[in-house]
């Protein structure tokens, strides 16, 4: 997996490992760590240095407490404190008292009481219920407790594999945060282009058994890392020239036997075991069968609203999704994403509304779950389900060859589907997906587990096919290089439709609201990040919010203006004779407008300050 790797980690270093699914990001990380011993070399950590990992599994254990999964890491002293915090909560009689008191004793002694007052704070700050069950717990809050368990321990060095899956995006946003905000050394494997831009100061980039650092940031390694291929296909080309002549020198008989240069024929074996070392990349390559067309309108929703209990999920809708949109639903987990999905898949049942179906519709659904995959079932049967070919538009493909074009070799084609990792489960399933003849193609955080140039080909496809596409995904970069729209899914029933990709909702004054800060140390209040690490799209909507805020100043004084100017005009009309002649009920409609015109014109001046304040702040971070 790994071959002759030299590295070095220092204080303060944030590196991101990129290479394809299976090139040995993991196992790096366990090299790191010390979870895995090398067949040769070395390895050298400094004394006593604090490993903290985020591993990609979720937490699992039905009947096991928030409080219980994230003391955890504690072993010892962390299994009294989830007994004391169990008993606390559930105090019943004088046995329990005293049992309590010993407790309370063995966790003085054993300097316990901060390490419990760092869970309960970053539980608090988390918004993690230190009582709930995993079992009761999504994915995305599953993933904060994971967060929650790698952080109290307060390490010298923390490893994060695949941080993002299953969070959503102000979640992702509130993690790119702390991560900037770290003191210690960060290494990180993520797909999430705009988190490796916006965290990591240079990229490990491990490339068939080949580790080469770069110094500089993810966007600059993409464009040096091109050019470092280029050299080397270059150099390639030229020695499979020399080795092609020496073979046919090699070959020219009896002539060339007896002038034969025995150092030639022995740089010639050299040239043949080098070609036999090199080690080719495997390309992925995809096509799918987009099928008969769909009628123009796929799916059309008409002031559709749908609840769960007291919670409005989606609140006086109305949509129509047309051939050949691609259109992403973004928003925080929980907002209604999968519930607009099931109505229209599946056919949930709406509360009030109408949901109308077009058309020769086929419809292809990925899900995030792999609930669709048998474990013991061989690759190359869910594939093709017994069959030897499938058929993909007008031509037949032997299901071994479909396969190779996802990157399977034929021995996994016919391995368990157990015994493949978490991103080759994902391209399983898109290479099920692209089997299938579809003019809607429904993909559910298709992005999870795959690596950067599988997500880019995917774009690609996307981009390319004929039909419809529907994505629920919090990759952000995905988003603004496949969707043409967004639903945006802003809570309490309230979905936007907005035009362009993620950056153009954020650029227009979009924004979720970030998730709470959590803390390193519990002892010491959450760090600022400071405006000079806001990613380049935090800075937009810095941006837009300020032009937003000045736009309202500006209109502030006309509006004071025209209401004193209203306001006078009415005390010199409450000065005449007149006035008092009038009715009590005309009287007291000339109080009303007044008093009205009064408050209007204080809540204004109120404002004009706050905004003047809000600027001046705003200002005074960008200076920063």
């Amino acid at each position: 997996v790994l071959h002759n790797v030299d590295l070095q980690l220092h204080k303060g270093d944030r590196l991101c490992l990129t290479g394809r699914n299976g090139s040995g990001k993991s196992t790096l990380l366990r090299l790191i760590e010390g979870e895995l011993n090398a067949d040769e070399g070395q390895i050298w950590r400094a004394e006593n240095l604090a490993f903290s990992s985020l591993e990609q599994e979720l937490p699992t254990g039905d009947e096991v407490s928030v409080f219980k999964a994230v003391a955890s890491g504690y072993e010892a002293l962390g299994e009294l404190l989830v007994q004391y915090h169990n008993l606390a909560t559930n105090l019943n009689d004088d046995g329990d008292v005293r049992l309590l008191s010993d407790l309370q004793e063995r966790i003085e002694a054993g300097q316990g009481w901060s390490i419990n007052h760092r869970i309960e704070s970053v539980l608090d700050r988390m918004g993690l219920d230190p009582d709930k069950q995993l079992s009761e717990l999504s994915g995305g809050w599953l993933k904060r407790v994971a967060i929650a368990k790698s952080l109290v321990s307060n390490p010298e060095v923390w490893l994060l594999d695949e941080p993002t899956n299953h969070l959503d995006i102000p979640t992702i946003q509130w993690l790119e945060e702390q991560l900037l905000s770290y003191e210690g050394t960060i290494v990180f494997v993520s797909h999430d282009r705009q988190l490796m831009q916006s965290v990591a100061t240079s990229i490990i980039d491990i490339d068939r058994g080949t580790v080469t650092r770069w110094e500089c940031d993810y966007q600059t390694f993409l464009v040096r890392r091109e050019q470092h291929r280029e050299v080397e296909e270059r150099q390639n080309r030229k020695f499979d020239s020399k080795l092609m002549k020496e073979e046919a020198w090699i070959r020219q008989g009896i002539k060339a036997r007896r002038t034969r240069n025995e150092g030639r024929v022995r740089a010639l074996a050299l040239l043949r075991n080098e070609r036999a070392q090199r080690k080719r990349s495997r390309t992925l390559r995809m096509e799918i069968d987009a099928g008969i067309s769909s009628g123009k309108i796929v799916k059309e929703l008409h002031n559709v609203s749908k609840s769960f209990g007291d919670a409005p999920l989606i609140d006086d809708f109305s949509f129509i999704l047309q051939r050949g949109d691609r259109v992403g639903l973004v928003g925080p987990n929980g907002a209604g994403k999968t519930t607009l999905l099931r109505i229209l898949l599946d056919g949930l049942a709406v509360d009030k509304g109408q949901v109308r179906t077009g058309t020769k519709l086929s419809t292809a659904y990925f899900d995030q779950t792999r609930e669709q995959l048998d474990p013991e079932q061989s690759v190359a049967d869910y594939i093709s389900e017994g069959r030897e070919f499938i058929r993909l538009g007008n031509k037949d493909i032997h299901v071994v060859s479909y396969l190779g074009n996802f990157m399977f070799s034929a021995d996994q084609a016919r391995a368990p589907i157990r015994t493949l990792s978490g991103g080759e489960q994902n391209r399983l399933l898109l290479a099920r997906l692209f089997s299938l003849p579809a003019n809607l193609l429904v993909l559910d955080e298709p992005t999870n587990d795959l690596d950067v140039e599988s997500l880019e080909l995917l774009e690609e496809l996307l981009l390319d096919f004929k039909g419809t596409v529907l994505i629920v995904s919090h990759d952000r970069s995905f988003m603004d290089n496949v969707v043409s729209s967004l639903l945006v899914f802003e809570g309490n029933g309230v979905i936007h439709e907005i035009v362009g990709g993620y950056s153009d909702w954020i650029s227009s004054g979009g924004g979720f609201q970030l998730a709470p800060t959590v803390g390193i140390d519990s002892d010491i209040e959450a760090t600022k990040v400071s405006k000079q690490n806001l990613t380049l799209v935090e800075r937009k909507k810095l941006k837009s919010e300020r032009q937003r805020l000045e736009k309202e100043l500006a209109r502030l004084p006309e509006q004071i203006e025209a209401d004193e100017k209203k306001l006078s005009q009415l005390h010199h009309d409450m000065s005449s004779e007149k006035f008092y002649q009038q009715t009590e009920e005309e009287k007291k409609v000339t109080f009303d407008q007044v008093k009205e015109l009064e408050s209007g014109i204080e809540k204004n001046m109120q404002r004009w300050e706050e905004f003047e304040q809000k600027l001046s702040t705003m200002d005074t971070d960008f200076d920063r």
